[in-house]
């Protein structure tokens, strides 16, 4: 189901156009100094862009639980820089998710953008994981909440 999902999105919705422009973003921010933690997302958002239905957004302090205090204070002073960007490929990923929504078949298109729209605020600290790593995480944090450590 996951492969159609993928097919569909790709073929009448054009998703590798939404992940190329993703990427070119990106790799723009790669080329700046102070953006490179944006374009790294941004390319990690590529990925997911070209298999949404396979690929899930979760936040590094799943993957990795250690965080730096001068990297909290560093991505703080970059959001501020990146926060124009962000509103603008949040508003042209909106834009997309009201025209997915018109089509019957583009619904679950447009649910697996708007599953992202807060990385594009918030790109700092987000991996691109298997919906499979997914489940592994959310499975081991229910463990952890139990007391069921395993």
């Amino acid at each position: 189901m996951r492969t159609l999902g993928n097919i569909l999105w790709h073929i009448p919705f054009l998703g590798f156009l939404t992940a190329f422009g993703t990427l070119i973003v990106g790799g723009l921010m790669m080329a700046t100094i102070i953006g490179a933690p944006f374009g790294l997302t941004l390319i990690r958002l590529s990925k997911y862009f070209l298999a949404p239905f396979s690929y899930v957004m979760v936040p590094s302090s799943d993957v990795n639980p250690i965080e730096y205090p001068a990297w909290r204070i560093f991505g703080i002073f970059v959001w501020i820089l990146y926060l124009p960007f962000g509103i603008v490929l949040s508003l042209v990923l909106m834009v997309q998710i009201v025209g997915m929504f018109c089509s019957v078949v583009g619904i679950p298109a447009a649910l697996a953008l708007a599953k992202v729209l807060p990385t594009y605020l918030t790109p700092i600290n987000t991996e691109c994981g298997s919906v499979a790593v997914n489940d592994g995480f959310q499975l081991r944090q229910v463990h952890m909440q139990t007391g069921q450590v395993q």
